[in-house]
């Protein structure tokens, strides 16, 4: 695997330490924060306290991506992201990703000062995403999915679960390297809770590490999922902050690169302590 990525100016040296991506969901239905960010004071409040509590990346989604979320129109995604994009970018210098499956938001999102596409779809919902994030020269994050939101708890049945995975992905990886993007310029992600179930999600961490023989760089999204509340009886999100905690450390000692959270300053003490016990 390539040891960094430049990304406006801020070198990720892959294996180093551990990047934290702080979420910025600007919906009004997100399973853990909707509508709490939905407006542009309000997220763009939450940016700079991410960014103060240490954040290396800012991710930007308008379609809520929960199971069972509906799908909204082109419009509507376009105009909650650009809104929050183009004030926030002038005021943090941290690196800006956009959470979207559709390859317009991607590139009028890049064209508003955005740096990174996150597809949680790995790029197979939009047949232009792939050689749009070439053409824009951008970082992509593949995320592994089955169906889409509204299917896909219903897609949990696997012959064998991290081989299913470990394929897809590598598929989308060489379908992307296809398509024109560099491949120094693929992050992966294996799409915790999405068609996956409590006890596929707890395989995942397990043996995440097998996803290195990829050579990409692995983004883990744990944070305040479902899988958690089950194992803490919790059924608040917002409330599962130390399992968030235990389940980021998992990710780190198994090989995790970039976590995706939404408490930020907490799990980047998670990250300064894990990646002391096991990265030196």
């Amino acid at each position: 695997m390539s040891n960094n990525l430049t990304i406006r100016e801020r070198c990720f040296i892959w294996g180093k330490r551990t990047y934290i991506m702080g979420i910025l969901n600007v919906t009004p239905d997100s399973f853990s924060d909707g509508g709490k960010f939905n407006t542009t004071s309000a997220a763009l409040n939450q940016a700079k306290t991410m960014v103060a509590a240490g954040a290396d990346i800012i991710d930007i989604g308008g379609q809520s991506t929960r199971p069972g979320a509906e799908q909204i129109s082109l419009e509507v995604e376009l105009e909650r992201v650009l809104s929050v994009l183009e004030l926030l970018r002038p005021i943090i210098d941290v690196p800006i990703s956009v959470d979207t499956t559709r390859s317009q938001v991607a590139k009028a999102a890049i064209a508003a000062g955005a740096d990174i596409v996150n597809d949680i779809s790995g790029g197979t919902f939009d047949a232009e995403m792939l050689t749009t994030v070439a053409s824009l020269n951008v970082p992509i994050v593949l995320m592994h999915i089955r169906g889409n939101p509204q299917t896909m708890q219903k897609l949990t049945d696997y012959e064998n679960l991290i081989s299913d995975i470990y394929n897809f992905l590598s598929q989308q990886i060489t379908n992307a390297i296809a398509a024109g993007i560099d491949e120094h310029k693929i992050i992966i992600d294996p799409g915790i809770g999405f068609a996956k179930n409590h006890q596929q999600n707890l395989e995942i961490f397990r043996r995440l590490r097998s996803l290195k023989n990829l050579n990409s760089p692995i983004l883990v999204g744990a944070s305040r999922k479902s899988f958690i509340g089950n194992i803490l009886n919790q059924p608040d999100p917002k409330s599962r902050v130390w399992g968030t905690a235990a389940a980021c450390c998992a990710a780190i000692f198994n090989g995790a690169d970039i976590l995706r959270v939404h408490d930020v300053q907490e799990m980047q003490e998670v990250t300064l302590v894990a990646d002391a016990i096991f990265r030196n």
